[in-house]
C-alpha cells in the first residue's frame, strides 16, 4: 500500500462578491489594479497581481448561478485587503482621491503606533481596503 503524497496547498485567488462590477472595479482601478477595460459588464472578471496571486469579482447573480441559497453578508468584514502605498504622503494623496471619488470612509489617515501611515476606505461593497506606508 503506498503512502499518499501530503498536498500543500497554494494560495492562488482571492475572490470578492459585488452588488456592481463596473462600480467595483472603477473602485479598484484607482487603486492602481490594471483590469480591462471592456471587463465592467461581466460576470466574472480576474486580475494576476505581482507575484502571481490572482483577485476576481463575481456578481452576486454569478454565485447564485451555482449557489441559490447565496445571500449578501450586510454587517462586518469578513477579508480585508491592504495597498502599501509606498510613502506617507501617497496615502493621504490616495485616500484624498478615492473619497473625493465616492469612496466610503471608515479611518482618515493617522500615524500609527505600529509605524506606519494607515488609513481605511470601504469598496462599493462595503469591503475594508486598507492604505498604508512605512513612516520615515
Amino acid at each position: 500500500m503506498s503512502t499518499p503524497t501530503r498536498v500543500v496547498p497554494k494560495l492562488d485567488l482571492i475572490g470578492m462578491v459585488v452588488a456592481d462590477m463596473a462600480t467595483s472595479l472603477a473602485f479598484y482601478r484607482r487603486l492602481g489594479l490594471d483590469v480591462p477595460a471592456g471587463a465592467d459588464a461581466a460576470p466574472h472578471v480576474e486580475v494576476t497581481l505581482p507575484g502571481g496571486l490572482r483577485l476576481a469579482w463575481d456578481t452576486e447573480e454569478t454565485i447564485r448561478s451555482f449557489d441559490p441559497s447565496y445571500t449578501p453578508q450586510t454587517a462586518g468584514n469578513r477579508i480585508g485587503l491592504a495597498f502599501d502605498c509606498g510613502s506617507p504622503e501617497a496615502v493621504d494623496e490616495l485616500f484624498a482621491a478615492l473619497t473625493a471619488a465616492g469612496a466610503g470612509t471608515h479611518l482618515a489617515p493617522f500615524d500609527a503606533p505600529w509605524g506606519q501611515r494607515y488609513a481605511t476606505v470601504l469598496d462599493p461593497d462595503g469591503g475594508s481596503v486598507d492604505l498604508f506606508a512605512t513612516l520615515s
